[in-house]
């Protein structure tokens, strides 16, 4: 057992986002990749004190998207398409990395669109950079490894 390897969990600023066409590096966040499952109670007319759980609609969270602005519109013209009425669903994956930039863990989604941008707030006061916020909707999310 001395030449046991310890699997240490993953960190979680060691990312990369892929959206079919898009090419942009330096996300600074991305969250919301999550599903969840509704809970419907039932009972049947003869069952005074059983409530029976059922399986309702499966609702996937908003990805939300950050990152330090540049020169780089692709995403923001995506957005500008989809207010003018031009929705383009495209599918991504969120990879997770290990410490030597190898890809360890994946989290697809499909079928997203921009529903919301934020562009960053400035302050002449302060030196942090300047981080715009892009907010997906999917019809879809697996992790696949």
């Amino acid at each position: 057992m001395a030449n046991a390897r310890k699997n240490d969990p993953y960190r979680n600023f060691r990312f990369r986002l892929e959206i079919d066409s898009i090419t942009q590096a330096g996300f600074s966040e991305c969250s919301g990749f999550g599903s969840e499952l509704d809970a419907i109670d039932y009972r049947e007319g003869n069952e005074v004190t059983n409530v029976r759980k059922l399986s309702g609609l499966t609702k996937y969270s908003n990805v939300t998207l950050k990152w330090g602005i540049t020169d780089n519109m692709d995403l923001y013209k995506w957005h500008k398409d989809a207010i003018a009425g031009k929705i383009q669903r495209k599918n991504g994956s969120v990879i997770g990395q290990d410490e030597e930039g190898n890809d360890t863990v994946r989290w697809n989604f499909k079928e997203a669109w921009p529903s919301k941008y934020d562009p960053p707030d400035f302050n002449a006061k302060g030196n942090e950079v300047a981080i715009e916020t892009l907010e997906l909707v999917c019809e879809g999310v697996e992790r696949v490894s």
